[in-house]
């Protein structure tokens, strides 16, 4: 029964052995217990052996710390687990750095020793030479160091990578980078498989956070002192100032001691080390840690733990033993605790997979073969490699799992070197990013300002301030600035100094420029470069113009230069610096009070139109209204003088004509109407009749396009293409190159061989207009534009520099003065209306017109309702109206009426008093004319409220039917003599 430790061992043999020592002599069982216990550890160790190759550069500080982790691997294991049925044995070789000698020792080692196994491999191209062979022969090969990603499993399946690939980290530099806000990144590697196989996933990562990337440093392998100073210089005269160094650590410490010779690690430069150098920084020499002062490095994460406390102690014992000459400063990496942790998962990988007693066979003949076909091929090899890769512990190291045939990222632990050590600044992980601490349930970032999760960073120089990425070298050439005249030499205008021969140039674009420039954090020195075409008599195009940043001979392009989308896929540009649009400059024509309709201007069309119609229509409804109360004003057949009544109505109000409350109401409102409306009309024509109106000739671009006109723009500009978007034709459109051109052209005329409009940006119209004010107006804008703006290469560093600085121009009063120094903001006011633009319209009054409307409608409904309710009262008493009639007839000389004497509603007090009536009088005070078929007598009643009523009662024989008519006589009431009391 085999036991995993010595301690279960002892307790598991110790009732057998108290069997024995009860049978036989202490001292006879004591000797045979030593035979037999040498005779089954010769025979273990001699049957159970499972031979391991392990390839080595033993003169690099990797190698030598990978031999003695892997030694005390082997025996940690087998101490603890004393029963194990195989035992590694372990064969090592030198490689000496070079991959022709590993493979010869993998050869000699599958040869002689019939190795199951090959471990350690540390350069990536060794792995790649000696992987071929393990495929033939089916041999696993395991390597701790080789981190290259181009090592796959998929051309490689009997290769295991008991390590990180390299690209698992470029998402932790890239994060890093985005988080100190960093736009352009210089990776500096050494032309080797390890140097190169990073690349491809960095730049990846990089463009997926939007850095770029202007430049690669390569370093060969075998380059000298020389070679990298003079690389370095290079590197200093770039503006970037951002540089990811992933290199050997040989080549490492090369290189930053020739960077701080060059003064290369002083304030403003960011220096980030991979993991192939971070996670080896305590083992480098003083001298190079303390010249790598403010590096950034990114290294795995190792937990703290009591058990790797022991293995360091032990581990520094063994090393010096096997080392005695070595630098005292050679401390345990992360490489020599992978190298333990790979040899625990080999040997339980063989405790299970065992050792098959055919553990060989012959490979098949391979045409032109060489010595590789007298290797055998393993048969034990596949189970080997499954057990190998089924592996997955917690070590030393961390989790160690091989389930993906190599490690998978958990944690980096981002470093700052300081003095002569480092300094923990923070960690990233795959789900949480960065932060300032981590623990075991995840991280938390906070968006873009990461840098605040960050602990502080001790920058090279001593530095504590942030570098901004990126500088204008000193010892380069200056800023190369590239300038052109522009139409208008308000804006820009270049001269040569005679004196100095040098180009200068002034103007609104150059002044910003150089005021932006002055705003700037940092100097910046420049020079102006003139822009010269190949013809001299012609100014070349501002896309020409603008091409020359994107060819690289300037470095920025100031001028009166419009942003444009076609422009920005291969350019930047700054924020504009001007208004922004596309205008037209038209004649005006005059529109003067010579006009014998301007009294009808005030009002639209529509205005006038719908104050006819409701003019009508409320005196219609005030004539309606009076004609159902009984007007007499109204009364009889239609004519013009009821017409000229209805339309009086409208206008004015008379007590004595108006008879209805409704109807008062009704004129009430429509004369607060008028009253608005007239009170309006004469601010407006008021305003026309003092104010000079000018309008445009034109309004519209496309009417110019309809009738064939011509139009002008500015000779090189994109208003070219931009009027043959719209659709004019070619020949329609005409280019100038000065502002008096365009005026004269413009004062032709299209009939005279001039042009009808001027199509400009709106900074060049207020010059234009500020010239040649009188006579002209601008129309627009008639199309969008992003305004001027200063041309940049793409993603330079300036950009975001420059247009911080124009900001801080525009919104404070410097751009005021500039403005008023090179264009005269008053002249060219022109603040002319389009003909028509100020007429009162009627929506303006439509809250009016609809109040007069509801009203006048409403009062009618009411007046409409209130007849047929009076109606039908009348028709309901028509009965009792008979019987008062026939009364009248019978009555005698008393003057009894019998029929009133029948109506037993009729209070006493409204009994009827009967009074003598002249008949020279009427309603109006008019005689009437005397007929012997009119009665005519005076009631006096009292309603129920108390009031008197005077009543004239009117008979009138019709046909032979009688009708009674009352009329009110509350306009004679003060003609009648003896008024009651």
């Amino acid at each position: 029964m085999g036991c995993d430790s010595q301690q279960s061992a002892q307790m598991n043999c110790k009732p057998s052995r108290l069997q024995v020592m009860e049978k036989a002599p202490r001292a006879i069982l004591f000797l045979l217990l030593i035979v037999g216990f040498g005779v089954a550890q010769n025979t273990t160790s001699k049957g159970d052996e499972f031979h391991v190759g392990v390839i080595l550069d033993l003169g690099t500080l990797a190698g030598k710390v990978a031999r003695t982790s892997i030694s005390l691997a082997v025996e940690d294991f087998y101490s603890v687990h004393r029963n194990h049925r195989t035992k590694l044995v372990l064969h090592i070789r030198d490689s000496m750095g070079s991959d022709v000698q590993a493979a010869s020792a993998a050869i000699e080692l599958l040869e002689n020793y019939k190795v199951q196994a090959i471990v350690g491999p540390q350069k990536s191209s060794e792995v790649l030479f000696i992987s071929n062979i393990g495929n033939i022969t089916q041999v696993p090969i395991v390597s701790f160091t080789a981190t290259s990603p181009s090592l796959t499993s998929d051309s490689m399946p009997y290769f295991v990578r008991a390590t990180l690939n390299d690209s698992a980290q470029v998402n932790s530099i890239a994060l890093l980078i985005k988080a100190y806000g960093w736009r352009e990144v210089v990776p500096v590697y050494e032309d080797t498989d390890y140097g190169r196989g990073i690349l491809p996933s960095l730049i990846e990562a990089l463009q997926e956070i939007d850095a770029r990337v202007p430049y690669r440093s390569v370093t060969p392998s075998s380059a000298t002192s020389e070679i990298i100073t003079q690389e370095l210089y290079k590197l200093k005269a770039m503006q970037t100032r951002v540089f990811i160094v992933h290199m050997s650590p040989t080549m490492t410490s090369l290189f930053f001691t020739k960077a701080k010779e060059a003064g290369m690690m002083n304030k403003g430069f960011v220096w980030i080390t991979t993991d192939g150098v971070a996670n080896i920084i305590d083992s480098l020499d003083p001298s190079v840690i303390e010249a790598m002062n403010g590096v950034l490095g990114v290294r795995y994460y190792v937990p703290k733990s009591q058990e790797l406390d022991s293995f360091t102690i032990r581990w520094n014992r063994m090393y010096q033993r096997d080392n005695p000459d070595e630098s005292p400063f050679n401390k345990l990496s992360i490489v020599g605790l992978w190298g333990y942790d790979m040899i625990r998962a080999l040997a339980q990988a063989a405790e299970k997979a065992g050792i098959s007693s055919v553990t060989n066979k012959q490979p098949q003949s391979i045409k032109n073969s060489t010595c590789l076909d007298s290797m055998v091929i393993s048969t034990n090899g596949p189970d080997l490699l499954t057990a190998i890769v089924q592996n997955k512990f917690r070590g030393i190291s961390g989790d160690f799992d091989l389930t993906n045939r190599q490690l998978t990222v958990s944690v980096f632990q981002i470093i700052n070197v300081v003095g002569r050590g480092w300094r923990e600044i923070g960690f990233w992980t795959v789900n949480s990013g960065l932060s300032r601490q981590f623990n075991q349930t995840g991280l938390k970032i906070t968006g873009p300002a990461l840098m605040i999760d960050l602990n502080p960073v001790i920058w090279p120089g001593e530095s504590t301030e942030i570098p901004r990425g990126w500088e204008i070298p000193t010892i380069g050439k200056k800023l190369r600035v590239g300038v052109r005249t522009s139409i208008y030499p308000e804006f820009i205008e270049t001269f040569r100094d005679h004196a100095t021969g040098e180009t200068r140039a002034s103007g609104l674009s150059v002044e910003i420029f150089e005021e932006a420039v002055k705003r700037l954090p940092f100097a910046l020195t420049y020079e102006y470069l003139a822009f010269d075409t190949a013809d001299p008599r012609s100014k070349g195009s501002y896309d020409d113009f603008v091409n020359q940043v994107y060819l690289q001979k300037y470095d920025i392009a100031v001028a009166d230069t419009t942003i444009r989308c076609n422009r920005s896929l291969f350019v930047d540009f700054t924020v504009p610096y001007t208004e922004s649009g596309v205008g037209m400059i038209v004649p005006v024509k005059e529109n003067m009070i010579k006009n014998m309709w301007i009294f009808l201007k005030p009002l639209s069309a529509g205005m006038w139109f719908g104050s006819i119609i409701f003019f009508m229509y409320t005196g219609v409804v005030v004539w309606l209204l009076e004609y159902l109360d009984g007007n007499e004003h109204v009364h009889g057949p239609f004519s013009l003088k009821q017409l000229g009544i209805t339309m009086f109505f409208s206008i004015s109000e008379e007590n004595e004509k108006l008879e209805r409350f409704l109807s008062r109401i009704v004129l009430r409102v429509w004369m607060f109407v008028l009253l608005v409306l007239t009170s309006s009309y004469t601010a407006s024509f008021a305003s026309m009749l003092t104010v000079e109106q000018l309008s445009p000739t034109v309004t519209d671009v496309h009417e110019l396009q309809k009738k064939g006109e011509y139009v002008g723009f500015h000779n090189g500009s994109y208003i070219e293409g931009l009027l043959l978007d719209i659709g004019f034709d070619r020949s329609k459109i005409r280019p100038y190159d000065t502002p008096e051109d365009l005026y004269d052209a413009l004062s032709n005329g299209s009939k005279n061989g001039g042009i009808a409009a001027l199509v400009l940006e709106v900074p060049y119209i207020k010059l234009f207009l500020a010239k040649y004010n009188k006579g002209y107006t601008m129309v627009g804008p008639i199309y969008k534009s992003a305004g001027f703006a200063f041309v940049l290469p793409k993603n330079s560093p300036l950009r975001a520099e420059i247009s911080r600085a124009i900001l801080n121009i525009t919104e404070s009063a410097k751009i005021i003065q500039i403005e008023k120094k090179w264009v005269d903001s008053n002249s060219h006011q022109n603040d002319d209306k389009t003909d028509g633009s100020d007429a009162i319209t009627f929506e303006s009054f439509g809250g009016l017109f609809l109040l007069t409307g509801i009203v006048t409608a409403c009062s009618l409904f009411v007046a409409v309702l209130m007849n047929g309710y009076k109606k039908y009262q009348q028709n309901g008493g028509s009965k009792g109206d008979n019987q008062n009639e026939c009364g009248h007839e019978k009555k005698g000389e008393d003057g009894d009426s019998q029929g009133e004497q029948r109506d037993p509603n009729i209070n006493d007090m409204e009994k009827q008093a009967t009074l003598p009536v002249s008949h020279s009088l009427n309603t109006n005070g008019d005689q009437l004319p005397d007929s012997k078929d009119n009665d005519i007598c005076c009631r006096c009643t009292q309603n129920n409220k108390g009031r008197q009523k005077y009543e004239v009662i009117k008979w009138l024989k019709v046909s032979t039917n009688l009708s009674k008519v009352h009329l009110s006589i509350s306009t004679i009431n003060n003609q009648l003599p003896g008024k009651p009391g």
